[in-house]
């Protein structure tokens, strides 16, 4: 639930992207910023493109290779999001992935199939993977394929927004698929920004909406990108110490933090720990809402479960 006035969308990364500026006047500037953004990313970093650079990095034959520095950042935020999470988020679960079936655009997986053959085994690991600044190189060993889904689309939230609020000079939202991220200055009582198990839930489903002033916010969850084969029902957040789907308590997690990127690897690596991940979530002194399998709602932080409209306040929850 985003203020039509001043709002545009378009799909790309096999989601929806939505730019909102507070002032209507910049919505088309904003909106070919964040295009040209996410057009960047998806030559860069795409899993599915045979021609991204991320392809023409893993067919480097372990060999270090110059990249652009889009996909060096999102190469870079990826690690620096399994370093934060001691490897729960690990970017190497791209054969993983593939070995399940999602090995193509969301929208082309078949939702049913054959058994999969995959064995359970933990994935080569993203201390692997070698980066040098200096000569913006980076180094991927052979037979290693990295699927930086987890977080790329925030990282590019993250820098669409900045880079379109100081181009225009007024408050801006931009959501990749619900990976939401705003700059500049925000509108009075912030942005309204709903909150649901998918984001592109139905009117009627159970959802809640927030007003979102300054960071980041991100849900990840196992209902959206879920299909099944041999009767087995599998999705595609990866825990990276069996290579199979997550065995999680939570359908949906939703955090607040400074930024998107933040918010996304809290929220995605709280479907991997299960059970404890409120007790992680506090222990970082983020704000989260957790929706387990039957519906029930847990709060941690100033996100309390019998009270779920904060306003955010630069990745701060304000009861209002």
């Amino acid at each position: 639930m985003i203020p039509k006035q001043g709002s545009t969308s378009f799909h790309a990364l096999g989601t929806t992207v939505i730019t909102a500026v507070t002032d209507a006047g910049a919505s088309a500037e904003a909106d070919q910023i964040v295009r040209t953004c996410v057009e960047e990313l998806d030559a860069a970093a795409s899993r599915f493109r045979p021609d991204s650079e991320l392809a023409r990095l893993l067919a480097a034959d372990g060999r270090p290779t110059v990249v652009s520095e889009v996909l060096f950042e999102a190469i870079d935020d990826a690690l620096e999001a399994a370093r934060f999470t001691g490897g729960l988020l690990d970017p190497t679960v791209g054969t993983a992935m593939e070995l399940i079936g999602y090995d193509r655009d969301f929208t082309e997986v078949a939702p049913t199939g054959p058994p999969v053959r995959a064995t359970v085994a933990a994935v080569p690991g993203w201390r692997a993977i070698r980066l040098d600044r200096s000569a913006r190189t980076i180094t991927v060993p052979p037979g290693i394929h990295l699927d930086l889904g987890a977080t790329a689309k925030a990282g590019c939230a993250d820098r669409a927004a900045a880079l379109a609020a100081s181009a225009t000079g007024c408050g801006v939202l931009v959501s990749l698929g619900g990976d939401v991220a705003v700059a500049g200055r925000a509108p009075t009582g912030g942005w309204p920004v709903r909150v649901a198990d998918r984001h592109d839930a139905g009117v009627d489903d159970p959802s809640v909406t927030i007003g979102i002033a300054g960071g980041g916010l991100a849900s990840s969850g196992t209902t959206a990108r879920r299909w099944s084969r041999g009767g087995q029902k599998l999705h595609h957040l990866i825990d990276p110490f069996t290579g199979m789907p997550a065995i999680t308590c939570w359908r949906t997690v939703s955090v607040a933090a400074p930024t998107c990127l933040q918010a996304n690897t809290a929220s995605t690596t709280c479907i991997i720990l299960g059970r404890s991940a409120p007790a992680w979530l506090d222990r970082l002194g983020l704000h989260g809402r957790l929706v387990d399998e039957d519906g029930r709602v847990s709060g941690v932080g100033a996100w309390p479960a019998d009270r779920l409209e904060p306003t955010v306040q630069s990745g701060q929850l304000v009861s209002t």
